[in-house]
């Protein structure tokens, strides 16, 4: 497994102008505050991004903003799932393009597709480019769970499948995820679960609120390396304190606002989101000192 897609990346979020149009300018910023706090790379225009709430086109936008803004600097993943496999392929095709290093898609979701279907949308898209891909296991989301069995006969359909981005709290499936024969690298993704997924084994770890706080998950990640769990665990639980009042006003429009803060303008979350209420910017603004 290469290197350099083991450490933190950011989850990428998309910042907008007043007018819901993506801002070029903030998604450098924010690229350069995270290059510079140390990040390993970036995944773009997932979850965290809004991705399903882009057009294809902007999506297209914040790959090409985020890979000029990166200059080749730290490792680039770049979302390209959807519900529509063509639109995946174009992504896909585009994230190369553009100087991606890999590409990453979710699983089909709202139609309850077969196992079959789901196959086959990830060896088209694997197959139109010649960069690799990483899984997203994201239940929830998706309605599709990956076993370890489905992953490893996935795996075995094509070398360019090379990690699982993981996002359930099923921390058993990611180590068993890590048996396989493939060797994947494998991604936690719930963020206020970090040091759990890397006790199971997991090689970094894909999350939102990395946008704001990235040095507090590379500490957990180096440490953690070390051996020195008691400082891992103290800089969790100073993540876990930001993350419980994130939750409570919305985890991504108060990460905007944490963002404004800091002065790199975000904009709201786009609709249906709702915009994060005064007394949830006010907090968010405290928070932005203490960091």
């Amino acid at each position: 497994m290469d290197s350099k897609f083991k450490g933190v990346f950011p989850a990428l979020l998309t910042p907008f102008k007043a007018d819901g149009s993506i801002n070029d300018d903030s998604v450098a910023k924010l690229v350069e505050y995270n290059v510079r706090k140390g990040v390993d790379g970036f995944y773009v225009g997932g979850s965290t991004g809004e991705g399903m709430l882009l057009t294809v086109d902007e999506r297209k936008q914040l790959f090409r903003a985020s890979a000029e803004a990166n200059a080749g600097r730290t490792t680039m993943i770049a979302h390209v799932g959807t519900i529509c496999t063509d639109h995946a392929i174009e992504l896909a095709k585009y994230a190369k393009e553009v100087g991606f290093d890999a590409i990453s898609a979710v699983a089909p979701y709202y139609y309850s597709f077969s196992y079959d279907a789901i196959k086959n949308y990830y060896l088209d898209i694997v197959n139109s480019v010649d960069i690799p891909m990483i899984i997203y296991n994201f239940p929830n989301a998706s309605g599709f769970n990956f076993t370890k069995a489905i992953a490893e006969e996935m795996f075995a359909c094509s070398d360019r499948f090379i990690g699982i981005k993981h996002t359930t709290s099923d921390l058993f499936l990611l180590q068993q995820f890590k048996s396989m024969s493939a060797k994947p690298v494998v991604y936690n993704g719930w963020d206020e679960m970090f040091i759990a997924g890397l006790s199971m084994g997991a090689d970094g770890g894909i999350g939102s609120t990395y946008n704001l706080m990235a040095d507090k998950f590379i500490d957990i990640y180096n440490y953690f390396q070390k051996g020195d769990l008691r400082a891992a665990q103290a800089k969790q639980l100073e993540a876990n304190a930001v993350i419980s009042e994130l939750i409570k006003y919305g985890v991504f429009a108060a990460e905007k606002a944490v963002l404004d803060a800091l002065g790199i303008p975000m904009g709201d979350c786009r609709r249906p989101f709702r915009p994060i209420s005064d007394e949830g910017r006010a907090k968010m603004t405290q928070i932005a000192k203490s960091l």
